[in-house]
């Protein structure tokens, strides 16, 4: 099956210009003399009568202004023979008498008096008419291939799309875990039904509401099903539509988005990434961006212009409130800031449940055990889960999805997918089960750490040799100061078992340490978890739903304690850790071996085999390995799995180590 490609970017047809260009030339040929058909030359009046009484002139055609006349042919002379003179034309009565006496062809032109208006349309108003229809032809041809209006006078339109009722086909039914979100927009929707009991009252809905989140986590959506659940027309368009190459045509897009709104009145108007044209301004910057400031302006002015009682609401989303203008969030505009955060665990299970209702599922699904397990994921992210076990269910030949599809999926979200044919040397292959077992002994031996559900040394496509994945029994938004300070042990633990076994280490932690920094950075500088900073703020976070760009706010001097506040933590931690495997030898090595044998082991059989209820040695002897002994150097991109943030995790506890190329890593 061949599909079309969408969106595919128009080139210029040349084929199609010359062709009209052609047309153009056989028309101009057609109706218009060419200037090679005849070659005329002036001679006087007494000339002509002498070449006529000489017997020489073969035809004459006289007109009221002027005579042309060609010359009899001569073999000698091909050339001339072609050539036409002519003579201004002189009241001579015996010149048609001289003409017949000798032989002379003669033809009298009568003036047709709507000649010249033949004329001036064949000369002038055809070509023009062709070359305009040329022209716009090629305006058209270029401005789709730009995206633009194929007319001028649309420059200043509305590219918002609308939408009914119908058309959205979307509920609050359709929308999981974002019950606060949805209650709060539930006024809007009752407000769009019975408008009257608001009046009566006095109340006034407000103009605006503002969705914030981060990416994924279903602001648009939300959008959609207020419009579904009010049954009014939705006007949707993204803030980067406004932005136009002209100084002004982004403000009169706003005008006419406006009026659109006013005349389909009630109804509602989504703006997504608002932060596109909401900018800031006066940034103290000389210059600036004059076409999104007047967007902005223009916006401002529209919002206070129309009356909030004709029941036009105004929805936008963005993912960085904090770049916002403070006059775009005022009351009166954007009267509320509805936060559409990440779901929690009955969140997670309900959006799962959700998007598995039209996939065939099987019926002993544990949608609690996914949701769990994929602590701080994104609406996006848990549609994708489905959809990646639904594919792995079709790869492995069945007709619906199971438990170990989903569990797979997440690991495939998380890690990318397993990379069978990988080749690894048995030392490397040894290091990286001593280093995941590492992790996974100083988490089980700690207090308050969160059990551990999977170790694999099998690659993954995203570069990790291996992972360590733990998942908490519930669901935590907190994170206390010893359970930090275990996360950095744990970090620590990979490291510290390659130092106790082979007494050297590799590259393997670049991650652990990555990771392990920045949670005890942010304790020192965020949480005021140091005894000698207090509660004292040492940095400041913009950008919160898009990474959380961090800033410190202290002197050069205060940055160099932290900085030493910082690695002793870290020090503590790795201390900590070295001690746990010492005192726990014996079954580092047991687990290890049990690992390298299976490759992957779970957390009851991790469990079992560190309390003794289960020996190493019952081994599947028949279980092929995925990774040959061949030894090869395998380079691959760290793996973010901690997010800073309120609980200073994703809670997503993967520990993923890779072999990388160091002089890459100090570029």
């Amino acid at each position: 099956m061949h599909f079309k490609e969408k969106n595919k970017p128009k080139h210029f047809n040349y084929f199609n210009f010359f062709l009209i260009l052609l047309l153009v030339v056989m028309l101009n040929s057609l109706f218009l003399p060419s200037i090679n058909s005849r070659i005329y030359e002036e001679v006087d009046y007494s000339t002509f009568l002498t070449q006529v009484e000489s017997g020489n002139v073969d035809q004459v055609e006289m007109s009221d202004t002027e005579i042309v006349y060609t010359l009899k042919k001569n073999g000698q002379n091909e050339k001339q023979n072609k050539k036409s003179y002519y003579t201004g034309y002189v009241e001579n009565p015996d010149l048609v008498k001289t003409l017949q006496d000798n032989n002379v062809k003669f033809t009298k032109q009568v003036t047709d008096e709507n000649s010249w208006i033949v004329n001036f349309i064949v000369s002038w108003i055809l070509p023009l008419a062709i070359f305009l229809f040329i022209g716009n032809w090629l305006m058209k041809s270029m401005t789709k291939r730009l995206g633009g209006a194929s007319n001028a006078m649309q420059f200043g339109k509305s590219n918002a799309k609308v939408y009914v009722e119908a058309q959205t086909g979307k509920t609050f039914a359709d929308v999981a875990g974002q019950d606060e979100a949805k209650e709060a927009l539930t006024e809007i929707v009752d407000f769009l039904h019975n408008p009257k009991k608001y009046e009566e009252i006095g109340a006034i809905m407000p103009k605006g509401a503002l969705l914030v989140g981060p990416p994924g986590t279903g602001k648009t959506l939300l959008a959609k099903a207020v419009a579904g659940e009010a049954k009014v027309p939705f006007f949707s368009i993204s803030g980067s539509e406004f932005v136009e190459m002209f100084v002004g045509m982004g403000a009169a897009k706003v005008r006419d988005l406006f009026k659109q709104a006013n005349e389909k009145a009630p109804c509602i108007v989504f703006i997504d990434e608002i932060d596109t044209i909401g900018k800031k301004r006066d940034t103290g910057m000389p210059g600036g961006n004059d076409e999104r400031e007047q967007t902005l302006n223009q916006l401002l002015t529209e919002m206070d212009g129309f009356d909030g009682k004709k029941g036009v609401v105004i929805l936008a989303a963005t993912n960085r409130p904090d770049s916002l203008d403070k006059a775009l969030l005022r009351p009166g505009r954007f009267d509320r800031r509805i936060p559409v955060e990440l779901p929690d665990l009955a969140g997670r299970e309900a959006i799962l449940k959700v998007h598995a209702k039209g996939v065939h599922m099987a019926k002993d699904i544990d949608y609690n055990a996914i949701a769990r397990a994929t602590a701080g994921a994104s609406g996006a992210e848990l549609a994708n889960i489905i959809n990646e076990g639904a594919l792995r269910a079709v790869k492995m030949g069945r007709h619906q999805v199971l438990q170990e599809d989903l569990e797979e999926s997440v690991e495939v979200v998380i890690a990318g997918y397993q990379r069978k044919g990988a080749v690894i040397s048995q030392r490397e292959k040894s290091i990286i089960a001593y280093h995941e077992v590492g992790h996974a002994l100083v988490a089980a031996k700690q207090t308050e750490s969160a059990p551990v559900h999977k170790i694999t040394i099998i690659p993954r496509t995203s570069g990790a040799l291996g992972y360590t994945m733990q998942v908490d029994e519930g669901e935590k938004v907190l994170m206390t100061k010893q359970e930090a300070f275990n996360k950095i042990a744990t970090f620590t633990g990979g490291r510290a078992a390659e130092e106790l076994i082979f007494g050297s280490f590799t590259t393997g932690a670049s991650n652990d340490i990555e990771q392990a920094t920045k949670i005890a950075r942010a304790m020192v500088t965020r949480y005021g978890m140091s005894d000698d900073f207090d509660m004292m703020a040492l940095e400041t976070v913009t950008n919160q739903y898009l990474g959380g760009d961090a800033s410190l706010t202290c002197s050069p001097e205060t940055s160099t304690k932290i900085d030493q506040e910082v690695l002793s933590i870290i020090k503590s931690a790795h201390k900590k850790a070295m001690n746990i495997l010492k005192e726990n030898e014996e079954k580092l090595h047991e687990i290890s071996k049990y690992l390298l044998e299976r490759e992957t082991i779970t957390g009851e059989e991790f469990m079992e085999i560190l309390n003794g209820e289960k020996s190493s040695d019952k081994v599947d002897e028949n279980k092929e390995t995925t990774t040959s002994e061949k030894e090869v150097v395998i380079e691959g991109s760290e793996f973010q799995t901690v997010d800073e943030g309120l609980t200073l995790e994703k809670k997503i506890d993967v520990e993923v180590d890779n072999k990388v190329d160091l002089d890459k890593d100090n570029k």
